[in-house]
């Protein structure tokens, strides 16, 4: 089940993050307090993810933190992850859910408001919605901005991550139009002290009581 105290999604982008850096830069994520982990892989082979994502598995697992695979949901049940996040163009949700198995956690990208309602009513674990500014991890999405962030709150069943362009300098701001939840990248995995950042951008979203 898909922790609803959830607010700070983060992920674990090859495009950031080398191989061999990616296992020591989920420990600094997960030490820091991230409430989801997500590996994203693009263009890397699928036997190199599957190494990987055996070595996060038990990390994220002792940390008590889901781990979820960008993609690949018939890899979930191999590798122990706990579920597998998909796009608009990766098929239906019922189809990544058979694949994953049993219980497995389904997340969908978003880009409007349309999409996020079909998303609810495909029967999504959560959603991911945006980009809201321009980032390179989308570089082919126009952003959304904020406008829709309260209407899509208002509207949810399923935890809501407001995501694209997020950092921890503008996360504030992002808070103020009506977010609770995000996914950021990488201002994260960028950061000088990624420990300290991720604690701060808790801080900034939950309050000084909750962040780790």
């Amino acid at each position: 089940m898909f922790p609803a105290s959830a607010t700070l999604y983060g992920i674990l982008d090859l495009g950031y993050v080398p191989m061999s850096g990616a296992l020591d830069m989920a420990v600094h994520l997960l030490r820091g307090g991230v409430d989801v982990l997500q590996l994203r892989a693009k263009a890397v082979p699928e036997e190199d993810i599957v190494a990987l994502a055996h070595a996060l598995a038990p990390a994220c697992r002792a940390a008590g933190v889901p781990f979820l695979l960008n993609d690949h949901p018939h890899l979930v049940r191999e590798v122990g992850a706990d579920g597998a996040h998909i796009g608009q163009d990766d098929g239906s949700l019922a189809a990544a859910r058979e694949a994953a198995g049993p219980g497995a956690i389904i997340g969908r990208s978003t880009h409007s408001l349309a999409q996020a309602r079909a998303a609810f009513a495909e029967g999504a674990d959560y959603i991911g919605f945006g980009p809201l500014f321009a980032t390179p991890t989308k570089p082919d999405y126009a952003p959304i901005g904020t406008a829709e962030i309260a209407a899509v709150y208002a509207e949810a069943p399923v935890p809501v991550f407001c995501i694209g362009g997020i950092k921890p300098e503008n996360l504030a701001a992002v808070v103020a139009a009506g977010a609770r939840r995000v996914v950021i990248v990488s201002g994260l995995l960028q950061a000088p002290d990624v420990e300290a950042t991720v604690v701060a951008c808790k801080r900034t979203l939950t309050g000084p009581g909750d962040a780790r």
